[in-house]
């Protein structure tokens, strides 16, 4: 296959043909329909073992439902499937800079002060903004925002930077989504590595919430919204 062992370039590879995909139904007035592109496209991505079709070409062979590059099921660690099976608020970490990641870890814990937690990358650009300013704002995130959050996992192209499209709203802990239902703003305490991730403990200085918006979440590698 042309882009096994090249998971990045195949994205980029989908995310044009998503594009081309929609102006096409665009021009035939099929706005509804372009809605489900994203799922069609790249909602594989997301799980490493999502929705993406490939051909087996072995006698009786069928289409299967899978990810190519995906680690096999009976392979993945049992902690790994465990957290499979925890469903978690998509939030979207930003700092000056401007950087940002997407996270799925985010805790709130109550107190004086108030704390916030969360698993991030330790070699992300977010990680390396929020440890020179100290400071960085949360955000929960809503069904709209399924490809703003792709794109901060860097699993969906993002020509221009990560910033160039949408609106957003400059505050002194980073920049935030100007249609956000509400942020936090915190200031850093401490961070260790924790597993594979570095565990960020942060003091909650301020809070704004707009309006009770519906959350997005992850489970079990995909999306989901509550019903």
């Amino acid at each position: 296959m042309e882009y096994r062992g090249n998971r990045t370039a195949l994205l980029v590879y989908l995310g044009h043909l998503m594009a081309e995909a929609g102006d096409q139904l665009a021009q035939l007035g099929g706005h509804e329909r372009r809605a489900g592109l994203h799922e069609r496209f790249l909602g594989w991505a997301r799980a490493r073992g999502g929705t993406m079709f490939h051909v087996n070409h072995q006698p009786g062979a069928e289409i299967h439902h899978t990810d190519p590059f995906a680690v096999p099921a009976g392979q993945r660690s049992p902690a790994r499937r465990l957290r499979g099976r925890l469903a978690a608020p998509v939030t979207l970490w930003t700092a000056p800079g401007p950087a940002g990641l997407t996270v799925s870890s985010t805790l709130v814990a109550e107190g004086e002060p108030d704390r916030l937690l969360g698993l991030v990358d330790p070699e992300s650009d977010l990680w390396a903004a929020v440890e020179e300013a100290g400071r960085f704002a949360v955000t929960p995130l809503g069904p709209a925002h399924r490809q703003l959050a792709d794109r901060f996992a860097g699993l969906f192209p993002s020509p221009g930077g990560l910033f160039a499209t949408g609106g957003w709203t400059d505050t002194e802990y980073g920049p935030v989504p100007a249609d956000a239902g509400g942020w936090t703003g915190c200031r850093l305490d401490t961070a260790r590595e924790y597993g594979w991730a570095l565990l960020v403990e942060a003091t909650i200085e301020a809070v704004t919430l707009a309006e009770e918006t519906t959350p997005l979440l992850h489970y079990r590698g995909r999306y989901h919204e509550l019903t």
